[in-house]
């Protein structure tokens, strides 16, 4: 799929989100896109803050375009873990992670940025902040086995795009308290920043 399809399935279900006042942000390779190094993808990730009480609503807006599987959605949010949702035409595949209650998680909900999609619409949708798409990265990276690629070059590419507008006080904190500050100085230090 192009990038236009991408986001085009992708602000389906933002819409049905922001109906439904569900707080949400999009993260993994479509953040790193946006602020870093442009890559294809397989998928949309979105955190989202759903509630039980939201999930009929979510599948009945969803189920005529999409495969919804309300009890997914339900063990996803007991669980604080994930599901899928897929566009029933395009067969593309967002995959929705519930919002942690941990720190970090929260704290990355407070921070994220209303950005537009392209340069010709004023369709605005959040993503985690450059900083959080890092620390959310390098998590990924560490837990994989610190042997993803596309997952360490999407940080290389954020850090060199963003430079020095990164927060690096913010970075090294919560680096510090995800347990990845020896991956962050590593990423610093192969970007050549700082």
């Amino acid at each position: 799929m192009n990038l236009p399809d991408v986001f085009e399935v992708t602000l389906k279900v933002i819409k049905v989100f922001e109906k439904l006042n569900i707080a949400y942000y999009i993260g993994g390779s479509l953040a790193s896109s946006a602020f870093g190094i442009p890559r294809t993808t397989i998928d949309t990730d979105i955190v989202a803050d759903i509630k039980p009480g939201q999930v009929s609503s979510l599948e009945e807006l969803l189920k005529k375009e999409f495969y919804i599987d309300a009890a997914m959605v339900h063990d996803a949010i007991r669980y604080r873990s994930s599901f899928n949702i897929i566009h029933s035409e395009m067969l593309f595949k967002v995959d929705i992670f519930i919002l942690k209650e941990r720190p970090f998680d929260c704290q990355a909900l407070s921070r994220r940025i209303q950005k537009a999609v392209s340069a010709d619409t004023s369709q605005k949708i959040f993503f985690a902040s450059p900083e959080d798409v890092i620390l959310s990265k390098l998590e990924w990276y560490k837990m994989s086995g610190e042997v993803s690629d596309r997952q360490w070059n999407d940080i290389l590419g954020i850090l060199k795009v963003q430079g020095t507008q990164l927060d690096i006080q913010y970075l090294n904190k919560w680096a510090g308290d995800l347990n990845v500050s020896h991956l962050l100085k590593k990423a610093i230090d192969e970007a050549g920043q700082y």
